[in-house]
C-alpha cells in the first residue's frame, strides 16, 4: 500500500515564506518518488486536521518556532503519528542557541563565547566591544541577525523598535571573522563541508540565503584537509551531543589566519529549497533530492 505523507509547512514563525518553498519542494519530490502526499499549511488546528487525515507519516517542513523547538514534536508524539527529523528534547535544546552551544562545548567542540541580553539593553549601549554579532536566541535563517562593525559609535536601535518580532532575548557575540562553513550529518555520518560566500556584502544573511543569486555555494569546501576533517568530526559530535536524529546540519565559522574553528549552532531541520545547502551535499555524497527524501521518511518514527 502506498505510504501516505503529510508535509507540514507554513505556520505562523518569521520563517514562514521559507518553510513554504521547504515543503513544496519536498513535497514535489515526495511524489515523484511515489508517496501519497497532502500538503498542508498549518494553523492552530493542525491537531484537528491530522485527525481527519491519518497520515502513515509526517514530513515536518516547519521551521523556526513551534515547528522546529519541540512543540509540533509532541503534538505528533501525542497523535501517534511517526515524524521527521529530530525529536522533542533535541529540537527543543537545538533552537535555543544558548544552551545547545553548553551542552556542545562540554562534549569537546570549539564554540563562540556569548552572552545572553535584553534587546533592550543590547539598544542602550554596547554590549561587546565591536565588532560583535547580536542574534535572537531562539530563530533561524539569520532572521534578527545584526552585526556591529568595528568603530560603530552607537549600538544598533533597530532591535528595540515595538514592532520586533524575534524575542526578548539575544546572544552576542564577538565577531570571528573568515570563512563560513557548514556540515550537514545524515544518519550518524557527515554529507561533507561546504564553504558559503554571500554574492553581495560580507554576511550570509536571510536574502543572501534564499534569494537565487544571493549567496556562493562551493562544495566541497576547499580548504586544509585536517579542518575538513575536524568541522565533519564536530558536526558528528553536535547531532549525537544534543541527540539529534535525520538531518541536521552545523554552522562554522573558520579564520585562516589564527586558525580559529567555533562551533556556530545546529540546524535540526535544514532548509530544503532549491538553494539549500543539504541537498547539495547530499548529491556530493551521491543522493539525489528523491532519494534524500525517501531516506528522510523512511527515518520517521515515534519516541525520537
Amino acid at each position: 500500500m502506498t505510504k501516505h505523507v503529510a508535509v507540514l509547512m507554513g505556520g505562523w514563525s518569521v520563517e514562514r515564506e521559507v518553510s513554504l518553498n521547504t515543503g513544496a519542494g519536498c513535497a514535489d519530490a515526495l511524489e515523484s518518488v511515489g508517496y501519497r502526499v497532502t500538503r498542508v499549511d498549518v494553523q492552530r488546528d493542525i491537531a484537528q486536521v491530522l485527525g481527519a487525515l491519518r497520515p502513515d507519516v509526517v514530513f515536518n517542513a516547519l521551521h523556526g518556532r513551534f515547528g522546529e523547538d519541540g512543540t509540533i514534536q509532541g503534538l505528533l508524539e501525542i497523535l501517534g503519528i511517526p515524524y521527521t527529523h529530530s525529536g522533542v528534547l533535541a529540537s527543543a535544546l537545538a533552537i535555543r542557541k544558548d544552551r545547545a552551544k553548553t551542552v556542545v562545548a562540554a562534549a569537546g567542540v570549539p564554540v563562540a563565547p556569548g552572552i545572553n541580553v535584553s534587546r533592550f539593553e543590547a539598544a542602550k549601549k554596547h554590549v561587546l566591544p565591536p565588532p560583535y554579532v547580536l542574534k535572537p536566541i531562539d530563530e533561524g535563517s539569520s532572521v534578527g541577525v545584526v552585526i556591529v562593525k568595528k568603530g560603530r559609535e552607537h549600538p544598533p536601535q533597530e532591535i528595540a523598535r515595538e514592532d520586533w518580532p524575534c524575542g526578548e532575548t539575544m546572544m552576542a557575540e564577538p565577531f570571528i571573522s573568515g570563512r563560513e562553513l557548514t556540515c550537514a550529518v545524515m544518519g550518524g555520518k557527515s554529507l561533507g563541508v561546504t564553504e558559503i560566500q554571500a554574492a553581495t556584502g560580507e554576511f550570509y544573511d536571510y536574502d543572501a540565503k534564499y534569494a537565487k543569486g544571493g549567496s556562493i555555494h562551493i562544495c566541497p569546501a576547499q580548504i586544509l584537509p585536517k579542518i575538513y576533517q575536524q568541522i565533519e568530526e564536530c558536526s558528528l559530535t553536535a547531532h549525537q551531543a544534543i541527540g539529534c536524529r535525520g538531518v541536521s546540519r552545523s554552522d562554522f565559522r573558520y579564520d585562516d589566519e589564527s586558525d580559529t574553528l567555533v562551533w556556530l549552532e545546529v540546524n535540526t531541520q535544514p532548509g530544503m529549497t532549491e538553494t539549500s545547502l543539504v541537498p547539495e551535499l547530499a548529491a556530493h555524497a551521491g543522493l539525489n533530492f528523491g532519494e534524500l527524501v525517501r531516506w528522510i521518511v523512511e527515518d520517521a518514527s515515534l519516541d525520537r
